[in-house]
């Protein structure tokens, strides 16, 4: 049987509406599983980014000492690694301790070429200078070799009053790419070709159109046979868990109106929370229909500016707690662990949801790698001599999991970059190439190019 035999066998006798256009990827890859095609595992990228500094301590699992010194920086000449099975996760991971053994903690990365006051803008996933944008950023750079529907995604909030952030991703030298930090305009810019005339464009309307295409998944997958319906029960439940994010942020941000003349001018910040919640969701819906194999999610960031405030979580300020400042009745440190918790209970969310979609011999999950990083490397005002980074997944067994590792101090022998790290992410997208970014000068006599070999299988 032909693959398009196969496709049009599953399609017998289902009458899809709103859904239509959505439903094609995934059910090309449904087809592509009955017949045996190879386009059935994809493999994805998912780059999480959060403004205000990854903490090195963060990563740092229970019982092991830190390996940082002043500014920060690593101070150990050699490499290490330590087993994650017997540890338990530092507080600020605790939410993905499910995902352990899938996890890599990475410590000693340095990017010095992108250090700047507060974020480092395009630079963080560049490898180049935060004041000039000089090539493409890691995220679309991947994105290249792993087309979809949509060839990248990214989606996230902002501390500013903005439809975009221009200021995190490009394309290639002096082409900035558009981070969508408007839940309403990201579904119109999803989800949007499924509506007909000007349905979509009202947060009312959308809601409907959420129960459409719900309920043509809902057929589709009453017709299919029953090895196959599976298959699209992670499909469901990502868009009636976006149903359901979509009515409570209708609630919620009425709510925050009333109250509007007690947090002031701060009211735009107060849905935050929210409105990442809400992004997530829609890119986990992305991912899972099929519409793209690379997804950006950001938490505020760019323009030197953006700290993440969430007043509503008890953090009105970033920027404040970012200079040691204590906040009500919470300490700087904690305000960072719990802003830490409530991303990392997103990316569990979030992997629990492509873990749940099988996939070739597995699920979703084990083909696509969660990159988690800060976009102002270790701290708010980085030093960039370490990039602590959090990889979750190993892309079918290719990336050395379940291992907290620390590479040699910066202009240490043996020492590696965050350009290594995206290498490194390149190869495993399948695009041979020894450099990317700009070379770090200060490190002329150290080879600065190749991948990460002690993260390779």
């Amino acid at each position: 049987m032909t693959f398009e035999t196969t496709r049009r066998s599953l399609l017998k006798g289902v009458t899809l509406g709103a859904g239509a256009t959505l439903l094609g990827p995934i059910l090309d890859q449904i087809a592509a599983h009955a017949s045996g095609d190879a386009r059935a595992v994809r493999k994805r990228f998912v780059f999480v980014v959060q403004t205000n500094g990854m903490m090195p301590g963060h990563i740092v699992p229970v019982g092991v000492a830190p390996p940082n010194g002043p500014r920060e920086a690593v101070t150990q000449d050699n490499f290490s690694e330590v087993a994650l099975t017997d540890r338990e996760l530092p507080a600020p991971l605790a939410p993905l301790t499910p995902f352990k053994n899938r996890m890599a903690l990475v410590m000693g990365l340095s990017g010095r070429v992108a250090s700047s006051g507060h974020s480092c803008n395009q630079g963080a996933l560049g490898c180049y200078s935060s004041n000039r944008i000089v090539g493409p950023t890691i995220d679309h750079a991947v994105s290249e070799a792993l087309p979809g529907v949509m060839r990248h995604v990214a989606l996230g909030t902002t501390d500013f009053r903005r439809t975009m952030n221009y200021s995190l991703i490009a394309a290639g030298p002096n082409r900035a790419v558009p981070v969508v930090c408007s839940q309403s305009l990201a579904f119109r810019t999803l989800f949007g070709s499924v509506a007909e005339g000007n349905e979509g464009q009202e947060f009312s309307q959308q809601a409907n159109l959420l129960d459409f295409m719900a309920d043509d998944v809902r057929r589709t997958r009453s017709a299919l046979p029953s090895g196959e319906r599976q298959k699209l029960d992670g499909y469901l439940e990502a868009y009636e868990a976006l149903r359901d994010r979509h009515g409570r942020i209708a609630g919620m941000q009425a709510d925050l109106r009333r109250h509007a003349p007690r947090l002031g001018d701060r009211i735009s910040a107060t849905a935050n929370s929210v409105a990442l919640e809400a992004q997530f969701d829609m890119g986990a819906a992305a991912l899972i229909a099929g519409l793209t194999n690379v997804l950006t999610l950001t938490s505020s960031g760019g323009d030197q500016g953006g700290h993440g405030n969430y007043p509503e979580l008890g953090i009105a300020d970033g920027h404040h707690i970012g200079h040691g400042g204590n906040y009500g009745d919470k300490t700087y440190a904690q305000c960072f662990v719990e802003l830490r918790q409530f991303h990392t209970r997103l990316i569990a969310d979030l992997a629990r949801k492509l873990q749940a979609v099988p996939e070739g011999n597995g699920t979703m999950l084990d083909n696509t790698l969660i990159v988690y990083l800060s976009d102002c490397a270790d701290s708010h005002h980085p030093n960039c001599y370490n990039w602590p980074m959090v990889l979750i997944g190993n892309i079918d067994r290719r990336v050395r999991t379940n291992r907290y590792v620390v590479f040699p101090r910066y202009q240490g022998r043996g020492h590696r970059t965050i350009a290594n790290m995206y290498v490194t992410l390149l190869h495993l997208a399948g695009v041979r190439r020894d450099a990317f970014g700009m070379p770090d000068p200060n490190l002329r006599d150290l080879d600065q190019n190749g991948p990460l070999a002690e993260l390779l299988a």
